[in-house]
């Protein structure tokens, strides 16, 4: 395994520089390169948004940037979250700030679902102690975990340290893809391909070389994530649609309320 770190503190013009930034390394899934960005839940506070302000879905990193600016935050690192239906809006479970904007999706089929739709599909969450975890959809109905952020999507790539049975090593299915584990309550890790790869492999590296027991897949072909030393790692510009839900992290001042009631 090859893996390469890089620190993510940068020196601002007129600034100190950023502390606490998440750190950022590259691990190989078969023949393929993935980026990993490591989340220390003790001094990083992971969000999710959706929308800004005046309700208006963000869709893109630049915005969640430049919105971030306009209340003196700067963006550390930013990455597309769940699945998300053809009106652009979260597919299933969103939460955000502890307030759910979008409820738990439990249908297992229908035209759009796609990947979500794959059994079995899981809940990413943090919860309002900032421990965070992933389990399957089944586990959050029965479970009364108090989520300070959620988003359900699917289908879950790792389970109690298995493969999802569904894979198939021999697949030639290839595509860029995304996901998200927490190895231990306190860290997160998000990872992006830099180029197709299947299920499988994604799925092994989460575990193998990621040490992951649960890992749940976020999304493929448009999956990007944003820092500002490494810029976007994941699928071609070419390829990216406007997202729903994103993850970040922000540095200075204090996180602001960005979820609007669908």
């Amino acid at each position: 395994m090859r893996v390469i770190l890089v620190p993510l503190v940068l020196a601002l013009a007129g600034a100190a520089p950023l502390a606490a930034a998440p750190a950022l390394r590259t691990v190989r899934a078969g023949d393929v390169d993935c980026r990993v960005v490591e989340i220390d839940l003790a001094t990083d506070r992971l969000e999710l948004h959706w929308k800004d302000d005046d309700g208006r879905p963000f869709g893109a990193v630049d915005r969640l940037r430049e919105w971030g600016q306009g209340h003196g935050r700067t963006l550390l690192f930013a990455a597309n979250a769940g699945i998300y239906d053809s009106q652009y809006r979260p597919l299933g479970l969103h939460i955000e700030d502890g307030h759910t904007v979008r409820p738990l999706n439990t249908a297992r089929t229908g035209v759009g679902r796609g990947n979500f739709a794959l059994p079995p599909n899981g809940v990413f969450y943090v919860d309002r102690l900032d421990r965070a975890g992933v389990v399957t959809t089944a586990r959050w109905q029965k479970s009364r975990i108090a989520a300070r952020l959620a988003t359900q999507s699917g289908p879950m790539l790792v389970i109690d340290g298995e493969l999802n049975p569904n894979f198939d090593a021999a697949s030639d299915s290839l595509k860029w893809r995304s996901g998200v584990c927490a190895p231990e309550p306190g860290r997160v890790l998000f990872a992006v391909s830099e180029a197709p790869l299947s299920f499988h492999a994604f799925a092994a590296m989460f575990r193998d070389e990621l040490g992951c027991r649960d890992a749940l897949y976020l999304d493929g072909t448009l999956s990007r994530f944003w820092t500002p030393v490494g810029g976007y790692a994941g699928a071609a510009a070419v390829l990216v649609r406007p997202y729903a839900g994103m993850f970040a992290v922000f540095a200075d001042g204090e996180p602001s309320a960005s979820s609007k009631a669908d």
